[in-house]
C-alpha cells in the first residue's frame, strides 16, 4: 500500500460513488455544521449592537429574534423549492444564472466564493481563540494552531464525504444535545418559577437605561441584521444535492429542515432564557469578557460538569463550522469550471470522488487570511455576513423569475418575493452599518472575483476558437524535423537519445555549450563514437555543434541556436529532445533535471510556433551510481 494508500484511502472507482452518497442524518455535520454553530454568536451579535440601550435593549432581544426567525422561515422555504427546481445543485449561482442572466450568476458565485473562505477562517480562528482564552498558554500558537485545524479539516474531506460525515457527527451531537439540555432546563426553571427563575451563577448585572441611550429605529434594524449573521450557512444544502442518496432532492430536503428546525429552536430558545435571566452581552474588548453562551450555560446548570461540556462542545463545532465550505465550495467551483469560469482542473474528481482542487484551494485561501490577520479574523464577519446575505438575495430574486416564467404568480412566488425584500434589505443595512468595519473591502473583492471568472472565460472562448476546425486530415507531403539533443557529455543517456532521435529524421544535431573549456573529449571520440557507426549502418551521422559560453551561460546560447535553426528551415519544424532523469522514488527529482526543466520552459513560453518539444524519461537503476559518474545535462 503506497503512502497515499495510507494517508487518504484506496482510489475509489466511479461506479462506486453512490456507496459515498450522504442520508438527510449524515447531511446536518457535513452541510450544516456552519448553520448551527451560528447559534453560537448569531444572538450576542444582536446584543452587542443593544448594549447601547441598556436594559430596554435586552428586552429587544425577543421581538427581534422572532423576527430573524420570521425570515429565516422565508429563505427555507425558497431554498426548499430551489432544492426541488435545481436537483443538479449549484444552489444561488445556478438560480441567478438561469433566471437572472450570466452576470447575476456570476455575482451569486463571487458571494459565495466569499462566504465559504471566510467561514473557514473566521470559524477556525474563533474556535482556536476561545480555545487559547480558556488556556492563555497557547496565545503564542494562535496561527499555528488555526493552521493545523486547517490542514485536519482538509485532510478529513479529501477522504471523502462518508468519512468527513462520520468524523464530525459526534461533535454535532454533543453540541445539540448539550444545547438541547440547557435550554430544556432553563425553560422548566422560568416555568416553574413563574416568569423569573434564580441563576446558579450570577451574570453581570445588566446597565441601566440612560438619559439618550434609548432605543431607535436604526439600533432596532442595526441589531436585527447583525443577529442575522445566525443565519449565514442555511444556503449550504442546495448547493450540495447531488452528495444525498436518491432520491437526492426529497433527502436534501429533509436534511435542510433538520438544519433549519434545529437552529430555530436554538435560537428561539437562547433569546428567551437571555431574557428571563437577564444576561445582556459583554464588551468583546473587555478584559471581563465572556460569550453569552457561557453565561447562559453557567446561569442555568452553574459551573459544573454540564458547563464545561457545553463549554468544549461550542468550541468544538465553532472549529468545525469550516467543515461545510469544504463541502460546498468544490461543489460551486466545479459548476463554475464546466460554465468556463474557472480552470477546468477544479471539474475534475480525485482518488476519492471529491474535488480535490476545490478543497486544496480553500485550503490556501483561508490559510493565507490566517496569516494575514494572525488567527484573529473578528475583522473579517462583516464581509462573511455580507455574501451570504447577497447569495441569498439573488437565490431568491432568481426564484421570483423562475415561477414567472412557469406562469405561476401564487404564493411560492409571494414567499420568494417577500424573501427577496428582506435579504435584501437586511443586505443593505449590514453594507451601511459595517462599511467602515471593513464592509468596503467587498467594494474589492467581489469585483476582482468577477474579473477573474471573465478573465477565464475570455481565454476559454479564445482557445475555443482557435482549435475549431472542420478541415481533414493535412496529408501534404511530409518534411522530416531537425532534430536536436542538447548533450553534457558521452553517457548511456546521449547513447539512447541520438538513437531515438535519428528515428525522427536524417538531420540529427547534438549540441554542447562550452562552458569554460568542456566539449574537448566530446569532439575527440565523435568520429568513432557516433560518426564511424552511423556510416556504417547506411546512416546520416548526427552533427556535433559547440557552442562557446564565455559568461557560462547554459540556456541563453541553446535557446539562440535553436532559433537560428528555426529561421534556416524555411519549411519543417525543429524536435528539441530533453531527457529527463527520473529516480526510482519521488525525492529524486529534487536532485535533477533543473536545467532541463529551464530550458523547456524558455522553448515553451518563447514563442516558437514550429520549435516542438519532446521530453524523454529516462530511468535510474535502484543501485546508487558510482561516485565519478558524470551526467548529462540533464541529470545537472
Amino acid at each position: 500500500m503506497s503512502l497515499m494508500e495510507r494517508l487518504l484511502g484506496r482510489t475509489l472507482s466511479s461506479q462506486e460513488e453512490s456507496a459515498q452518497k450522504i442520508t438527510p442524518l449524515a447531511g446536518v455535520p457535513i452541510l450544516g455544521l456552519d448553520a448551527l454553530s451560528s447559534a453560537a454568536y448569531g444572538p450576542e451579535a444582536a446584543l452587542t449592537v443593544l448594549l447601547a440601550a441598556g436594559a430596554l435593549g435586552l428586552n429587544a432581544i425577543g421581538p427581534i429574534t422572532l423576527a430573524i426567525l420570521g425570515l429565516l422561515l422565508l429563505v427555507y422555504l425558497s431554498y426548499r423549492q430551489t432544492i426541488a427546481a435545481y436537483p443538479q445543485g449549484g444552489g444561488s449561482y445556478t438560480v441567478a444564472r438561469q433566471n437572472l442572466g450570466a452576470a447575476a450568476g456570476l455575482l451569486a458565485a463571487a458571494a459565495l466564493i466569499l462566504d465559504y473562505v471566510l467561514n473557514v477562517a473566521v470559524g477556525i480562528s474563533a474556535g482556536v481563540g476561545a480555545v487559547a482564552s480558556a488556556f492563555p498558554a497557547l496565545l503564542p500558537l494562535r496561527v499555528e494552531l488555526c493552521l493545523a485545524l486547517l490542514v485536519v479539516i482538509a485532510f478529513i474531506n479529501l477522504r471523502g464525504l462518508r468519512e468527513s460525515g462520520a468524523a464530525f457527527m459526534l461533535p454535532t451531537i454533543l453540541f445539540v444535545a448539550v444545547l438541547a439540555l440547557v435550554i430544556v432546563l432553563g425553560l422548566a426553571q422560568t416555568v416553574l418559577t413563574g416568569g423569573h427563575p434564580l441563576a446558579v451563577v450570577a451574570p453581570p448585572a445588566v446597565a441601566a437605561t440612560t438619559a439618550g441611550s434609548g432605543l431607535s429605529l436604526w439600533l432596532i434594524v442595526r441589531a436585527f441584521s447583525a443577529g442575522c449573521t445566525a443565519m449565514t450557512g442555511v444556503e449550504a444544502v442546495s448547493n450540495g444535492v447531488p452528495n444525498f442518496r436518491d432520491p437526492a432532492p426529497r433527502n436534501a430536503q429533509r436534511s435542510l429542515t433538520y438544519i433549519v428546525g434545529i437552529l430555530a429552536l436554538l435560537l428561539a430558545g437562547i433569546a428567551y432564557l437571555a431574557r428571563a435571566y437577564h444576561i445582556n452581552a459583554i464588551d468583546p474588548a473587555s478584559a471581563q469578557y465572556r460569550s453569552v453562551l457561557t453565561l447562559l450555560v453557567a446561569a442555568v446548570t452553574g459551573r459544573g460538569v454540564v458547563y464545561f461540556l457545553a463549554v468544549f462542545a461550542i468550541l468544538l463545532v465553532l472549529c468545525l463550522s469550516a467543515n461545510t465550505s469544504f463541502a460546498d465550495l468544490p461543489r460551486v467551483a466545479r459548476l463554475l469550471a464546466q460554465d468556463d469560469y474557472l480552470p477546468h482542473g477544479f471539474g475534475t474528481r480525485g482518488r476519492r470522488l471529491v474535488y480535490t482542487w476545490g478543497i486544496l484551494a480553500l485550503t490556501l485561501l483561508s490559510g493565507l487570511l490566517l496569516l494575514l490577520f494572525g488567527g484573529v479574523t473578528d475583522r473579517l464577519i462583516p464581509l462573511f455576513a455580507i455574501g451570504a446575505f447577497l447569495a441569498f438575495t439573488l437565490s431568491q430574486s432568481g426564484m421570483v423569475m423562475h415561477w414567472r416564467r412557469l406562469g405561476l404568480t401564487g404564493l411560492p412566488l409571494f414567499m420568494n418575493a417577500l424573501g427577496a425584500a428582506a435579504t435584501g434589505l437586511t443586505l443593505l443595512v449590514i453594507l451601511v452599518s459595517k462599511f467602515a468595519d471593513g464592509a468596503w473591502a467587498t467594494l474589492i473583492l467581489i469585483p476582482a472575483l468577477l474579473l477573474m471568472f471573465t478573465l477565464t472565460r475570455r481565454h476559454y472562448d479564445s482557445v475555443r476558437r482557435q482549435v475549431a476546425t472542420a478541415e481533414p486530415l493535412d496529408c501534404s507531403p511530409l518534411v522530416p524535423p531537425t532534430v536536436i539533443v542538447p548533450i553534457q557529455d558521452w553517457t548511456t543517456v546521449t547513447r539512447k537519445a541520438l538513437r531515438f532521435a535519428m528515428k525522427l529524421g536524417p538531420d540529427v544535431r547534438a549540441v554542447h555549450v562550452q562552458i569554460e573549456g568542456s566539449g574537448g573529449q566530446l569532439g575527440a571520440l565523435w568520429g568513432a563514437q557516433v560518426k564511424a557507426p552511423a556510416r556504417a549502418a547506411g546512416l546520416n551521422p548526427p552533427a556535433l555543434v559547440l557552442l562557446a559560453s564565455p559568461y557560462r551561460n547554459l540556456l541563453t546560447p541553446l535557446s539562440v541556436y535553436i532559433r537560428a535553426v528555426e529561421k534556416e528551415k524555411a519549411v519543417g519544424q525543429v524536435v528539441v529532445i530533453i531527457p529527463e532523469l527520473i529516480g526510482p522514488a519521488w525525492y529524486h527529482s529534487l536532485l535533477h533535471n533543473a536545467r532541463s526543466t529551464a530550458l523547456k520552459a524558455k522553448l515553451y513560453f518563447g514563442g516558437d510556433r514550429r520549435v516542438v518539444v519532446v521530453n524523454v524519461p529516462w530511468y535510474l537503476d535502484e543501485a546508487p551510481a558510482p561516485v565519478g559518474e558524470i551526467l548529462p545535462l540533464a541529470g545537472r
